[in-house]
């Protein structure tokens, strides 16, 4: 259990007793008199709520409470620990803008935890199907290189057990997850998959071993689901980063094209994508990367390889998700999976391998 205040695991349970405690132990000398709950988001493995606050003290007027959502969350638990970790350790390290995180607490299995997060509003997330704007693009890639840059192949990522080195066996372990997840995708849309489509998904399925390897010569701290739904923008054109649980120290250029693959449509993905790959390095260099070792050809190289991120995390989510199943969650991985399943075809990531 993390020291100190307990997690709590039902919406019910963030008292006002509860909230000032938790607010306490950051050292925020305030008194919560009245807590306000309201669900927001869509979270397929997570559930999020607004709280509005009335108290004492430099008290914020309201908070965003994130916890654990499903019965059996053995699956998911990783992805928890992975969230609090990133909030409590490795948000301060890092220039990417996410929300400032006033309380973080889990117990040892992970499987309870609750986030008491900075309330962007009225930044407002992004449309996973309907898709963004070129130049909310280029503002998404400069600050996802506020995540990679900062720590570019910086060798203590690997002090923390929660992101160890993908080695060979977990490569092969992860290409038998993928492979039985992709039997779960293909069962369930099987009206709206057509051959071409379950042939790639398989050809990746005996990929994936090898791509999870790729390339790790450059390696950064990544989202894993870099996408329009995980990301807010607020009416100024800025743009912060949620929902950490997929975090991992990989090849960078599998998050900025997981984004562009699944969150643009295809047709302004085909004509802006250049740009958007550029913007992005210039922000790396910005950071300190090194513009000679990762030239403009090398960025684009890893961008095209990274495509294949879009069906491992739209078929993974599908497998595993937490959440029930609805309407527009079904929408929501079929979009994603028709944008990148375009992607594959115009970037031909498989000949990189």
């Amino acid at each position: 259990m993390t020291a100190g205040v307990a997690p709590v695991d039902r919406p019910e349970d963030l008292t006002p007793a509860w909230v000032t405690a938790a607010l306490r132990q950051g050292g925020h000398e305030v008194t919560v008199s009245a807590v306000a709950t309201e669900p927001i988001g869509h979270g397929q493995v997570g559930a999020n709520y607004r709280l509005r606050l009335q108290g004492d003290g430099p008290l914020p007027g309201s908070l965003v409470a994130k916890m654990g959502a499903g019965e059996d969350r053995s699956m998911v638990a990783n992805g928890y620990r992975n969230e609090v970790t990133f909030y409590l350790d490795l948000a301060p390290t890092v220039a990417v803008a996410t929300p400032r995180c006033w309380f973080g607490a889990m117990t040892d299995d992970a499987t309870v935890f609750t986030l008491l997060l900075e309330d962007l509003a009225p930044a407002e997330p992004g449309d996973q199907v309907a898709g963004c704007s070129p130049d909310e693009a280029e503002a998404a890639a400069v600050n996802l290189a506020g995540l990679h840059g900062p720590r570019w192949c910086d060798p203590t990522l690997y002090e923390h057990p929660e992101l160890n080195a993908v080695d060979d066996d977990g490569a092969a372990f992860l290409g038998a997850v993928f492979a039985s997840a992709v039997a779960i995708f293909v069962e369930r849309y099987r009206a709206e998959i057509d051959d071409d489509g379950e042939r790639v998904l398989q050809r990746f399925a005996e990929a994936v071993p090898t791509w999870i390897t790729a390339r790790s010569e450059r390696f950064a701290l990544g989202h894993g689901d870099y996408r329009l739904d995980n990301l807010l923008f607020d009416p100024t054109g800025g743009v912060h980063a949620v929902d950490w649980q997929t975090l991992s120290v990989g090849q960078p250029g599998r998050d900025l094209a997981y984004f562009c693959g699944t969150s643009l449509e295809v047709e302004v993905r085909r004509v802006h994508e250049e740009a958007v790959v550029t913007a992005y390095r210039g922000a790396l260099l910005g950071h300190g990367v090194d513009g000679t070792a990762y030239s403009a050809a090398t960025a684009f190289e890893d961008y095209r390889l990274g495509v294949l991120q879009g069906p491992l995390i739209t078929v993974l989510g599908v497998a595993y998700a937490t959440a029930g199943r609805s309407e527009r969650a079904d929408a929501m991985f079929l979009t994603m999976f028709r944008r990148s399943l375009a992607a594959i075809e115009d970037l031909q990531p498989f000949a990189l391998l």
